[in-house]
């Protein structure tokens, strides 16, 4: 015999319930089946509404009532033919009449006692199942209509009733070994008590019901049909990774279900455990998937985590104060209090040393419990020996299960470094004798990205997911973007890196997908996007709280560069080829770094100096293994290598710096490069890595260009400028040539100061040979005192410069 139980997405109309039918009708071969099946969706929090309207003589109770029968009789209507539609119309108003009359007299008397509202409560599975099995019928199925208020019995603690198993199991074998027909419907939460008072099984009723039924009658398989196809590693509708879990223990499901896998309702396994019989979770609406099959132990499973759930709208209560030291009956106390004022406890934890308790309940049992509990404990609250109860609440709980951990080492350690790593607090840790769960408190506004997180570590062969929020779309911000759609399947199946794109912006618009931006068609969608603001922008990136965050900075904005450590607070890191930030007071850039180690959030900013070559990261290199950096003498400016490279006595410098431009080697407002300033910020960089604590004013700056140029306020004066003073630069390039010397613009740093300025190079230096847009650095340390350590490559260019973000994403998913 097979027990099969609907839920109430499953029966939710009279399509749905085709579809049961369809299911009931290709097990009809087999054995005797038993249905059980619950309200038709959202009737059961109809009646519940109705009641505490009518309670509050509030008469909206009557068009409740009216949807109520509306979406009974016309569900009746559309399965039913209208040949045998009378006489079960008639049944159904019958049962609506008697219970419209429950519903007057809570509105006469202005209150629902728990034995009222049971009555009133039941009737969504009395309807439903009434008109299901009269359906099958109308349909030439053997089946019958069984009311289970005649088979199980229970006491009379309304709400949820205790089973009385021996009367139960009687009444079940009886009725079931005799009755001939192969179908037989029921309704589940139903019941009644021994004077035959009609009562309810609690939340997840109806699966009890059909988990007492094939208990009893020691049916060979309990199948769950809901609108999921089994239990998920994770809640699907949180971690879209998530899925079915073929094959679980039972004690595996328990826990998954104490921790708030809504699937299956954690009483309804032991009628079935005693006995041995599996559960088959399946979807009603995919029948032909698997499911999950829920039995003994038997699963020889390599992963020690077999599934990883949650409780949402948790509180924390904690008791402590130097009087519980060595006092015995403290505890019992404690829990006494909670039991007497029907508060159910989700996790306890206390400190070895005896000093406190703390304990997890539901957000909507604390104000209760605060009261009842420093009540219970006010002598020794006066008395100074204990603290008044501490609550927190906007909490919840996240738990990894599995029958296997614990024989795996270091999954303690695994779960919270990654929770950690992500910024996710830890308010309260607990872990059963078992070792088949480990449970964590934590806020509620990170149980999606602590699930993901979890998910990822545990189950996605350690695929590490990077979600990239983007700040510049221009000509880096493009290749950027154009690189990683690339090179997506590479990082993933090479690196185990799954980059994702979740937002862009411009000066313009904003954009945002936390599915992750289609980047073929970026550009459409951002056009599309919201009104651009830097504010706006943070205040989404920090709302969708994902995992492994990632703010992307390709503007040359201060304005932008200014928000960086908002993102490091929230452990967002920061990878940006903006000087600004670095190059600021010394004090910030310090703040900066001090920010990406307290909140363990990466701050790569190798782009700063010479594009996509591994300058910074060479330094850091040789700074953490113990050298000391003595001088650093470097040409730093693609932009300007390339304008000096191709300036002579045929080009004048004027349309040099315009095709320098033109081709993306300087930044939009070329006396940035041309001043200097670009290349202060550059060696200032480069100092303050090598561990010295300077400013951008000790930087000795010998400019080349005229007063006049270096005081326009426009793109178009400065070019202006250039061209007024074409003798001027006419006359550095041949005082530079007659000397046999190449000009180029070095940056040194030396003794703890640094200059900038353009030098003549002679043929005999690594500089002299130095072409088009490529940078050089020169490292000499104590290590390389003789022969400097050398950095050479290309310095300029959106293609390199992009790379060079690009690597320092890499970098960050790796940290």
């Amino acid at each position: 015999m097979k027990v099969l139980k609907f839920g109430g997405s499953s029966v939710a109309n009279a399509e749905r319930i085709k579809l049961v039918k369809k299911i009931v009708e290709s097990n009809a071969k087999d054995d005797k089946q038993i249905i059980v099946v619950s309200a038709f969706s959202g009737v059961t929090d109809l009646l519940l509404e109705a009641a505490e309207q009518a309670a509050l003589r509030n008469e909206g109770y009557t068009q409740i009532m009216e949807e109520i029968e509306k979406r009974h009789l016309d569900t009746a209507r559309e399965l039913l033919p209208v040949s045998s539609q009378s006489k079960i119309l008639s049944a159904v108003k019958r049962e609506l009449n008697t219970l419209e009359t429950l519903l007057e007299g809570a509105f006469l008397i202005g209150e629902t006692t728990s034995k009222l509202l049971d009555r009133i409560l039941g009737y969504g599975e009395l309807l439903s199942s009434y008109i299901i099995g009269e359906f099958f019928v109308s349909e030439g199925l053997d089946a019958i209509h069984k009311d289970s208020r005649t088979l199980i019995k229970t006491d009379e603690n309304y709400g949820r009733a205790a089973v009385d198993f021996t009367t139960t199991n009687h009444l079940c074998e009886t009725y079931f070994g005799t009755v001939t027909y192969k179908i037989i419907v029921a309704p589940g939460f139903v019941a009644s008590s021994a004077n035959g008072n009609s009562t309810t099984l609690g939340r997840g009723g109806s699966d009890y019901t059909a988990a007492i039924m094939a208990g009893a009658v020691n049916a060979s398989v309990l199948e769950i049909w809901t609108d999921v196809s089994g239990m998920y590693t994770a809640n699907p509708k949180l971690v879209k990774q998530a899925f079915a879990i073929p094959d679980i223990s039972y004690e595996e499901a328990m826990e998954l279900s104490h921790f708030g896998a809504k699937v299956l309702y954690p009483p309804t396994i032991q009628p079935v455990l005693m006995r041995g019989i599996p559960i088959h979770i399946r979807n009603t609406f995919h029948p032909e998937e698997k499911g999950t099959f829920i039995r003994k132990n038997t699963n020889g499973s390599s992963r020690p985590v077999r599934g990883i759930s949650h409780i949402d709208n948790m509180a924390l209560l904690s008791l402590e104060g130097s009087g519980m030291v060595g006092i015995s009956g403290i505890s019992k106390r404690f829990f006494e209090v909670l039991s007497l004022h029907n508060i159910n406890v989700a996790l306890i934890t206390q400190a070895s040393s005896e000093h406190s308790i703390c304990i997890g309940i539901a957000e909507k049992d604390m104000q209760k419990a605060e009261k009842a509990v420093n009540e219970a404990f006010e002598y020794e609250i006066a008395a100074k020996k204990l603290n008044p109860v501490i609550v927190e609440d906007h909490l919840a709980i996240v738990a990894l299960v599995g029958d296997n951990m614990k024989s795996h080492q270091g999954l303690s350690g695994k779960m919270f470094s990654a929770l950690g790593q992500n910024n996710v607090n830890i308010r309260a840790i607990a872990q059963g004798a078992s070792e088949r769960n480990i449970s964590a408190v934590i806020h509620k506004s990170d149980v999606k990205k602590a699930l993901n997180t979890l998910h990822e570590r545990f189950f996605e062969d350690n695929v590490k997911q990077l979600n990239i929020f983007v700040m510049g779309v221009g000509n880096v911000g493009e290749k950027f973007l154009n690189q990683i759609d690339r090179q997506k399947k590479y990082l993933k199946e090479k690196l185990r890196l799954n980059v994702r794109v979740v937002a862009l912006s411009n000066s313009r618009k904003m954009y945002f997908d936390d599915n992750g931006i289609d980047l073929k068609n970026w550009k459409e969608a951002l056009e599309n996007g919201e009104a651009a603001g830097k504010e706006k922008f943070f205040e989404k990136v920090k709302e969708l709280n994902l995992r492994n965050s990632i703010f992307v900075d390709n503007t040359a904005s201060d304005i932008v560069a200014a928000t960086y450590a908002d993102y490091l607070k929230n452990s967002i890191a920061v990878v940006t080829c903006n000087k600004i930030a670095c190059s600021s007071v010394f004090e910030h850039y310090s703040l900066l770094k001090d920010l990406s180690r307290k909140y363990n959030a990466p701050f790569l900013f190798e782009t700063n100096v010479g594009a996509g070559l591994p300058i910074i990261d060479t330094l850091k290199n040789l700074v953490a293994s113990g050298d000391k950096v003595n001088k650093i003498q470097a040409v730093l400016s693609g932009s300007l290598n390339f304008v000096f490279n191709n300036f002579n006595d045929k080009n004048s410098f004027n349309e040099v710096v315009k095709q320098a431009q033109a081709e993306g080697y300087t930044e939009p407002d070329p006396k940035i490069d041309l001043s200097g300033i670009d290349v202060m910020r550059k060696i200032l960089i480069l100092a303050r890595e090598s561990g010295y604590a300077l400013e951008i004013a000790d930087i000795e700056n010998e400019s080349f260009l005229p007063q006049e140029s270096l005081d326009t306020v426009s793109v178009d004066d400065f070019y202006k400028s250039l061209a007024d003073h074409k003798s001027h630069f006419e006359k550095i390039y041949t005082d530079a040539a007659s000397k046999g010397c190449r000009l180029k613009y070095v940056a040194q740093f030396e003794n703890g100061k640094a200059k900038v300025g353009l030098q003549h190079i002679p043929k005999d230096h690594p500089f002299y040979n130095l072409e088009g847009k490529d940078n050089i650095v020169l490292f000499f340390t104590e290590r390389y005192n003789e022969q400097p350590l050398l950095v050479k490559g290309a310095g300029a260019g959106a293609d390199v410069t992009a790379s060079g973000i690009f690597a320092d994403i890499i970098r960050a998913g790796n940290m």
